[in-house]
């Protein structure tokens, strides 16, 4: 069995991350140098994890909530996503790429297992959007009917982890409600308000967890 690795989003930059028996990437790259979700490199990421001895990823996901009961703290464990209008990504040439993707669903459900005791909600729909920009009241009113949260990375991320033959499983950190979801108008001091909270729990919650999935039996 080969190695665990854990990929930060925004919600975890600069949190401080447990060091341990697993390979450590923040997807939008060092605090210092942000990389915007529609600029990051998945291929090389992923690859460069593979390259590593790893052959299962954790992923943390900063995203907005598009129903109000998920407010913001809300963990979610998604089983399925959308990324119709995502940018079209493989790391596979030809015939090969017509693959059918997901979560890995034993890997899922390891990590559910590891997070017994935890609120964390199993299951849900992640809905990608191409950003950087945030989605409009209207853009939100229609993604809503299909979808439990949004963000800019998962989903791509999952493809291309999949075609790499690492199994994937994401963890979800609602950092705020989707625009016009909540009864006021959504700004950003309030997404980093949110965030810094999220941060403090999760970067806790994860130096739990991280040995119990970075064990090879």
């Amino acid at each position: 069995m080969g190695r665990l690795a854990l990929v930060a989003g925004s919600s975890l930059r600069g949190a401080g991350l447990p060091e341990g028996d697993w390979e450590l990437l923040q997807r939008h790259g060092e605090a210092s140098a942000y990389v915007l979700p529609d600029r990051i490199d998945h291929v090389a990421n992923l690859r460069s994890l593979a390259e590593a001895g790893c052959d299962r990823v954790l992923a943390i996901g900063s995203v907005g909530s598009l129903h109000e009961h998920l407010e913001p703290g809300t963990l979610i464990c998604p089983d399925d996503f959308i990324a119709l209008d995502a940018e079209p990504l493989t790391a596979l040439e030809g015939a090969a790429a017509h693959r059918v993707p997901g979560f890995d669903e034993p890997w899922r459900r390891r990590v559910l297992a590891a997070l017994a005791g935890e609120r964390v909600r199993d299951g849900g729909v992640y809905w990608q959007a191409n950003g950087p920009r945030l989605e409009t009241p209207a853009e939100v009113r229609i993604i809503a009917q299909h979808a439990d949260v949004v963000g800019m990375t998962v989903a791509g991320e999952c493809v291309v982890a999949g075609e790499l033959g690492l199994a994937y499983a994401a963890l979800c950190v609602v950092d705020n409600l989707a625009n016009g979801i909540g009864a006021s108008a959504l700004t950003l001091p309030e997404i980093e308000d949110n965030r810094e909270r999220n941060r403090r729990r999760v970067a806790e919650l994860l130096s739990r967890v991280l040995p119990a999935l970075a064990a090879t039996a």
